[in-house]
């Protein structure tokens, strides 16, 4: 018997078909299939994955009639690649801050069109970018806003300490100076203005490291940025007990009520406040 050749599997599955009914045929195709899929070999399991962003979205290139089109833009994704900020570290001027990485502070800063600039800025500096969104958040909500005096911008700045930070931190880093808007217009673009905080920041953190502040955190520095050296210094180190009118006597009742602090308040309360505005960025290292 003359046997007959087939040159491709096509030819093969057409003459099947002529001998049979096209649902025999079907239910042999997909009998095959499945032998294909159930064949021998190793199984690997999945591995767990982090997305990043909203999922891959499906385009589709034929739109159904009365539906609408709808695109999702994928946000920005954090440059940490996990959450690890802690709690705020109380009283005492002991520090103990050392984590550094993502929190809800930068989630806000990241949303706003200048966020990525700040973080690349502070990270310029030595940094944790993370510190310096929880003080945009404690400012201005990170915001670009004006305030009271010369006080201006997403951090709110007087205009002679903005002055002095962002001279002092192209100073440290030259490459930083292409990158400023020059005068005090600087204050008012959040991007330039990030640069002489970060500078205030690691300033504050190297004085309290100074006077026997190991690894301060946010929450340790915080003091520094809104009373300066002297009454940063003494509410890092201060027992949560004591009244913050007591630790900071060198000011008025009144301008420690324009800086959110009642009478009475202790050094714990004002703490728990702040570390309440931004989460679990308040005990990370200001410092990275």
């Amino acid at each position: 018997m003359k046997l007959q050749k087939f040159r491709n599997p096509r030819e093969r599955l057409r003459s099947a078909r002529r001998g049979c009914p096209r649902g025999a045929a079907l239910a042999g195709a997909g009998l095959a299939a499945m032998a294909v899929v159930a064949g021998p070999g190793p199984v690997t399991a999945q591995q767990a994955a982090t997305l990043s962003g909203p999922p891959v979205q499906v385009r589709p290139y034929v739109s159904e009639p009365g539906v609408p089109q709808i695109t999702i833009n994928p946000g920005t994704p954090s440059p940490f690649p996990s959450d690890t900020g802690g709690a705020g570290t109380g009283g005492g001027g002991t520090g103990g801050g050392g984590n550094v990485g993502s929190s809800d502070a930068l989630n806000t800063m990241m949303g706003t069109t200048w966020g990525n600039t700040a973080v690349a800025n502070a990270e310029s500096l030595g940094v944790n970018p993370s510190a310096l969104a929880a003080t945009c958040v404690l400012e201005s909500g990170c915001q670009n806003v004006g305030g009271s005096g010369t006080v201006a911008g997403a951090f709110q700045m007087t205009a002679s300490t903005y002055t002095a930070m962002i001279n002092q931190a192209v100073a440290q880093n030259p490459s930083l100076a292409g990158q400023i808007v020059p005068g005090l217009a600087g204050q008012m673009d959040p991007a330039t203005e990030s640069i002489a905080a970060s500078e205030y920041l690691l300033q504050g953190a190297q004085s309290l490291e100074n006077n026997g502040v190991s690894s301060p955190t946010v929450l340790d520095v915080r003091g520094y940025y809104n009373f300066g050296p002297q009454g940063g210094q003494q509410l890092a180190q201060a027992s949560d007990s004591e009244p913050v009118s007591n630790v900071l006597n060198m000011y008025t009742p009144s301008q420690l009520a324009a800086n959110g602090i009642t009478a009475g308040e202790t050094v714990g309360q004002w703490r728990s406040s702040v570390a309440a505005k931004i989460g679990n960025a308040s005990g990370q290292s200001v410092l990275s």
